[in-house]
């Protein structure tokens, strides 16, 4: 057996483990174990790929294999990764990790929640080992369909009309996917469904700029591209603590790795056709997410539209086609899925402890609870972009790597964008001094507890992870660069 299906089949072993499991105590054993295993397995991989790299591998894809499923159509269960692929595993791996921790003290249904969530898991890493576009697109399904329940049953606010607007909104970002994916297997020939063949085919020009517009804008509505982003700041804030971390730390992830890795790769003369039109989208939700942030008052609100403002970031990057940007992206991808995980676990523990969101009714918190405090604040620096911390390097790139696309258009987006920075300082510094600092004003807070172990694993995690990518960052950049620059060749033909 291929040892990328152990990241399905481990998840698939866990929903078996789930539904046997008698109490409580026999579903957070099964999960702790699952998960701990998905994160050796992760570590495991992105050690032996680097490995391979430095060996001498030079194939696109390392640990490929495929398995005939469908014949008619040429679907085939096939798998493989690259650096892109290692890393957002990786990602995946921590954030599953950590959020079974964040929801170790879940109640009610405690079974059924970690049911969905696992099989959520299980979506998400079968759509980044996924090398066959209609397996993709069956992962992606798999991945998107929990999310109704999840928020709905164990959400809290207006969580029904959260559940039925996100998915409503990304069910229909998946039909354009679909049609778009259909575009792409019968422009290519209707031979193969398998992205590395598809590519050396030359997909008619007229066929790109039908499908290439659906296929991104079907991805783009899960990276929260604008206008069609209103699903994700109400999706966060109404869904429980871990599957906000898995939402924006992972889920969000897949539409912009869809975006590069299928739409443009396949498409390049479409991605050049339409990429002007899609850059000013990007550059509207980069600034727009900040901007919104700023006014919002709920803590959840105030990350999720800081998340609309950071995932534009990656599309941005992704547009400007250059390999410095496309790099920038991925890490971005990387430290936004950290640091944004980070927040909404520290947001769910401080909500569970004081039962309110609101910036405006919380002071004096560092007194109080000085580890989610603390926690908080290192969060918000990374967020920010403080060097030291994953944010900045991935800013950084970015924004070096779309200034390297030497026209007006292009160089006055990539100005516009960096406003970005001076706003997201702004509302992060505003809440870090309304809520941690000065005197706490509600007696009853005065009698909270601090961060039990469970949270403190999760966010110590957390925060090792953020620190560690901002700190030593080249073996990521090192292992994204090189994966890159096959989709940037194309795109450059």
């Amino acid at each position: 057996m291929n040892i990328l299906s152990l990241f399905v089949l481990i998840p698939l072993l866990m929903l078996l483990g789930l539904w046997i499991a008698r109490n409580v105590s026999q579903v957070k054993a099964v999960m702790v174990v699952g998960s701990s295993a998905l994160m050796v397995l992760a570590t495991w991989l992105t050690v032996t790929y680097i490995g391979m790299r430095q060996g001498g591998a030079t194939e696109e894809m390392l640990f490929t294999d495929s398995i005939m499923w469908y014949a008619p159509l040429h679907i085939c269960y096939s798998v493989g990764v690259d650096g892109i692929s290692v890393v957002m595993l990786l990602l995946s791996a921590i954030i599953v990790f950590t959020g079974t921790f964040a929801s170790w003290k879940l109640k009610p249904l405690t079974k059924e929640y970690f049911l969905w969530f696992t099989l959520l898991s299980t979506g998400v890493f079968g759509f980044f080992i996924s090398t066959d576009l209609f397996t993709m697109f069956m992962f992606y399904e798999v991945a998107l369909i929990p999310m109704y329940l999840l928020i709905g049953v164990w959400g809290s606010g207006r969580k029904e009309y959260a559940a039925m607007k996100l998915t409503l909104m990304l069910m229909g970002g998946s039909a354009f996917l679909l049609i778009g994916i259909l575009g792409i297997y019968y422009g290519a020939g209707g031979e193969t469904m398998n992205i590395l063949e598809i590519v050396k085919q030359k997909i008619p020009t007229e066929i790109q700029q039908i499908f290439f517009p659906l296929t991104f804008l079907g991805f783009g509505v899960l990276g929260a591209l604008f206008p069609f982003h209103t699903w994700s700041p109400d999706g966060h804030a109404s869904a429980p603590t871990a599957v906000s971390m898995l939402h924006a730390g992972v889920l969000m992830k897949l539409g912009g790795y869809g975006c590069f890795r299928v739409a443009m790769y396949l498409m390049p003369t479409g991605a050049a056709m339409w990429g002007d039109f899609f850059l000013i989208l990007t550059t509207i939700s980069v600034v727009y997410g900040a901007f919104s942030a700023v006014v919002q008052t709920d803590l959840k609100y105030i990350n999720a539209y800081s998340s609309v403002s950071h995932c534009g970031l990656v599309l941005f990057a992704l547009l400007m086609m250059t390999r410095v940007s496309a790099t920038g992206a991925i890490l971005q991808m990387l430290s936004h899925g950290l640091m944004t995980a980070l927040f909404f676990a520290l947001i769910g523990m401080i909500y569970g402890r004081t039962h309110t969101r609101d910036i405006r009714q919380l002071s004096g918190l560092m007194k109080i609870m000085p580890f989610l405090s603390v926690g908080y604040v290192i969060a918000g620096l990374a967020n920010l972009g403080l060097p030291g911390l994953s944010g900045f390097i991935a800013e950084m790139t970015v924004f070096t790597g779309s200034f390297q696309v030497n026209d007006v258009f292009h160089r006055a987006c990539t100005v516009i964008a960096t406003m970005s920075i001076v706003i997201t300082a702004v509302y992060i510094l505003r809440v870090v001094g309304k809520i941690l600092y000065g005197t706490c004003q509600n007696p009853e807070h005065l009698k909270l507890t601090d961060a039990t172990w469970d949270e403190r694993l999760a966010v110590i995690c957390l925060i090792a992870a953020v620190a560690g990518l901002g700190l030593a960052p080249w073996w990521a950049s090192d292992v994204i660069s090189g994966s890159v620059e096959p989709i940037i060749s194309q795109l450059m033909r």
